[in-house]
């Protein structure tokens, strides 16, 4: 996520950092080279130039600080400039106190609008509501079929009226429906286009005038670049937006269109796109992206990521000595499934500080083996009966081919794993009576 543009900026404030005193050229040279930075990751040239002035003016203004050298100061300036570009605070969506909260999801085919909508069901569905998904795209072929697999996922009903049904009187039956099953917010598939035209302006026009409309949110296609901030801008104009969904923003490594569109168009990122999977998605914090573009890591994400895959006490009873004595490939394998629920390995690097991320380079670089690996771990355990997860030791040669054969791996590699797992329970032994292995968990 914003590697290229997270590696320069972590370059040259790296350079800076280093300096005991900073002349007026260093700074000069500095904001040269972070300006060039965010050129080069197609930030609009607006943009740019308001955060190379908005720099300029508080490092001239800055007065120096007695616990931070001149080079965290610089630091911190450019983590306040770019937190008040990218929007300063966190814009939460708006439900309704008074009936359904009524969602519109607009965007062109291809920007991800369907999946993004089942995942964000899922994520108000974490904040305590109970939402429900409206197919009211009849124009792409098997738009309806997708809707509800993805819902299926998300654990949210999909509405979907006929498919040959004017798109008006789904959402009107959609909104009877929700008020007899007790749905409190509906999140509306709109269909798109390969363009912006006059149908689609015309059809989203008709919708916001049928029903009262509390969140007109845009999905962006984050890989877009400039190309999404002509398109943010005109449906701002023509339909009139409350906030940007950006997707595929793990694929970005430039950053162009996350750190202009709030500056272009007024309108703040509300969540963002992080993966394929129905948990990657995140809603959007200025603060905690800077750090993340600045090598800080978002180690509150993080956690909220672990919490939320956790049930109650759960983490309290991994920190205790006696699961650590008594650890079995069963709890072995319930950890597995709870990495793989809070996301890919790429996207823990990611919300891990540059000190930490950096020393796992080696593992960030090879993540598509490290997914493979951890499937290979997964399906060996799951072919090993309860005893044997509960009691290794008697896992013998018979044992290990029939497991080998039932998850299509070797006996090499049930050896390796059975291996790795005894290296693990000694070291847990050894640190019953230390501090946690995770203390961030505790």
């Amino acid at each position: 996520m914003l590697d290229r543009l997270s590696e320069k900026l972590k370059q040259i404030l790296n350079k800076v950092r280093e300096k005991g005193k900073i002349s007026e050229n260093d700074l000069k040279q500095s904001l040269k080279e972070i300006k060039l930075a965010l050129l080069e990751a197609d930030v609009h040239y607006k943009v740019v130039k308001d955060f190379i002035s908005k720099l300029e003016k508080l490092a001239n203004q800055e007065s120096l600080s007695k616990t931070l050298t001149p080079g965290q100061q610089i630091i911190k300036m450019t983590h306040t400039v770019l937190t008040e570009i990218l929007g300063e605070k966190q814009s939460k969506i708006r439900f309704n106190e008074e009936g359904p909260t009524n969602i519109l999801l607009i965007g062109l085919q291809g920007s991800g609008k369907t999946t993004t909508a089942a995942k964000l069901a899922l994520q108000i569905k974490k904040m305590g509501y109970i939402p429900a998904l409206i197919a009211a795209d009849k124009i792409r072929p098997a738009a309806i079929e997708q809707l509800q697999i993805m819902g299926e996922k998300a654990g949210a009903d999909v509405f979907a009226g006929g498919v040959n049904q004017p798109v008006l009187n789904t959402i009107h039956e959609a909104q009877q429906w929700a008020k007899e099953h007790k749905r409190d917010v509906l999140i509306i598939d709109t269909a798109g286009r390969l363009h912006i035209d006059s149908e689609l302006i015309q059809e989203l026009k008709d919708i916001k005038n049928a029903i009262p409309i509390h969140e007109t949110l845009l999905v962006l296609d984050a890989l877009m670049g400039q190309d999404a901030l002509r398109m943010a801008d005109d449906f701002n104009k023509k339909i009139g937006v409350d906030g940007f969904i950006l997707t595929k923003l793990d694929g970005d490594a430039r950053g162009g269109v996350s750190l202009s569109i709030r500056s272009m168009t007024g309108k703040p990122i509300k969540f963002t796109g992080v993966g394929e999977k129905i948990i990657d998605l995140e809603p959007f914090y200025p603060d905690r992206m800077s750090s993340r573009i600045l090598g800080m890591g978002d180690t509150l994400t993080l956690i909220e990521k672990i919490e939320a895959s956790y049930e109650a006490g759960e983490l309290q009873d991994i920190s205790k000595k006696e699961f650590r004595e008594q650890f079995n490939l069963n709890d072995f394998y319930q950890q597995l499934k709870k990495i793989k629920e809070i996301g890919s390995l790429e996207s823990i690097f990611n919300l891990l500080p540059g000190q930490f991320s950096g020393s796992l380079k080696h593992l960030k670089q090879n993540t598509d083996n490290e997914e493979k690996t951890l499937n290979k771990v997964e399906a060996i355990i799951g072919s090993m009966t309860n005893k044997e997860r509960l009691e290794p030791g008697i896992i013998n040669g018979s044992r290990r081919r029939r497991i080998a054969k039932g998850s299509g791996t070797s006996v090499n590699e049930v050896n390796r794993l059975l291996n790795q797992f005894s290296a693990m329970k000694k070291i847990l032994k050894q640190q019953s009576s230390k501090k946690s292995l995770i203390p961030f968990m505790r």
